[in-house]
């Protein structure tokens, strides 16, 4: 039978060709250490877990809870912005919770998109921010930009060669999957860009809080003005290592966000009462938590760094995020990164993330998340240099896999 409309619109999902092949073998007894999925292996602090579980008894927290977040939450995050970014929000109509930042941009490209609107889209990224425009009857024109002298100019183009006039310009800094870091001077040059061509500006901050350089990444929400024509999404996914909790925020110009609730309230009755209220008590806390999560992480970065390095396979080390964006070694650069992905995970045991998941302009490259500890990581390094040399004595049998099919 023919696929439905918006399913045909999808392209196939690149990092399931990995994880079956993941799961393959592990099932013949392969001891997978998996660095692809973001997916944060730090258990969530006690005292997030001891406030959700206080709450839970008490049954009427267990009836519907509100799609736009409970009063407290939203102030603990209007006050979150107070404290980190200096950012004043009014919580009542410039704050909404959602269940992690994936469905709050998904739901906002629901509100926000007319069939054929135009999206700015960075390439590579993180597939929603391309991918919920897609579904939502949008366009994308893909910009292969960093955060530098060079964005500007790319954007104007994409402008330029767009009909009709692009609607809305993703940002994703510290980005997932390359790393990067924007500075507040960028987010400057970027704001008065887009105000002076009416472009809405979608900003994901995912991981503003996991940064090593002691320098913590910048808002677009600190640019004066800027709230007139942003939304900024964040996660307590990463920051608390509350992946499996689904709460995220968005914050920002009010129009957008009373869009946003709007659909939000058509679609879900928000995320369950103890977790909003353990969340606000969260966000509510010291910081310990969230050093605690940094320094875990910057320590993993150096491992990697250190042990990749020696195995031969030289990465550049991560200013943020819990990625590192590995340029793929070159003997094995012209398999691309899917190819090259299947054959770690047959020949060394480690599992990564394709680059071309992110974008035709990944492909050069792999995501490695530092999802597991540092003995595995340097386990992981141990397997990558026993694969490395291998191939370097027997550089004719690395052939892409679909060539023994």
């Amino acid at each position: 039978m023919e696929e439905f409309h918006k399913v045909r619109r999808l392209p196939p999902y690149v990092f399931e060709q990995v994880n079956r092949l993941k799961a393959s073998a592990r099932s013949r007894g392969a001891d997978i250490i998996d660095l692809g999925m973001g997916n944060p292996d730090l258990p969530t602090p006690k005292a997030i877990v001891d406030k959700l579980c206080e709450v839970v008894r008490d049954p009427r927290t267990h009836r519907y809870s509100s799609s736009r977040g409970i009063p407290g939450l939203r102030r603990a995050q209007a006050a979150y912005y107070q404290r980190r970014f200096g950012v004043k929000l009014n919580p009542d109509t410039q704050v909404v919770a959602t269940l992690g930042s994936k469905e709050g941009f998904a739901n906002m490209a629901q509100a926000i998109t007319a069939p054929g609107d135009v999206i700015l889209c960075p390439n590579p990224t993180y597939p929603i921010h391309a991918f919920g425009f897609i579904m939502s009857g949008g366009v994308i024109r893909s910009l292969q930009v960093e955060p530098d002298d060079g964005f500007i100019p790319a954007v104007e183009r994409g402008i330029r060669h767009s009909i009709p006039k692009p609607l809305a310009l993703i940002l994703n800094y510290p980005s997932n999957p390359t790393a990067l870091v924007a500075s507040l001077d960028f987010y400057k040059d970027v704001v008065a860009f887009a105000k002076k061509n009416d472009i809405i500006i979608l900003s994901d901050l995912a991981y503003s809080e996991i940064y090593f350089d002691g320098n913590p990444p910048p808002s677009v929400l600190q640019v004066p003005g800027a709230i007139d024509i942003c939304v900024e999404f964040t996660s307590m996914s990463k920051t608390f290592s509350m992946p499996g909790w689904r709460m995220g925020f968005a914050v920002g110009n009010e129009r957008l966000i009373s869009a946003l609730t709007r659909v939000k309230s058509y679609l879900d009755y928000g995320a369950f009462t103890p977790i909003q209220v353990a969340a606000a008590h969260a966000l509510n806390g010291d910081g310990a938590d969230i050093a605690e999560v940094r320094d875990i992480y910057h320590r993993r970065r150096d491992v990697m760094v250190d042990a990749f390095g020696r195995a031969g396979w030289t990465i550049p080390a991560p200013a943020a995020s819990m990625f590192a964006w590995a340029p793929i070694p070159e003997p094995f650069k012209h398999l691309g990164s899917l190819e090259f992905s299947k054959l770690l995970i047959e020949h060394a045991d480690v599992a990564v993330a394709p680059g071309v998941g992110f974008g035709e302009h990944g492909d050069d490259f792999v995501r490695v998340a530092l999802v597991e500890n540092e003995h595995r990581i340097r386990q992981a390094a141990r397997n990558i240099k026993r694969f490395l040399s291998t191939s370097a004595k027997q550089p004719n049998n690395v052939v892409p896999l679909s060539a023994h099919r």
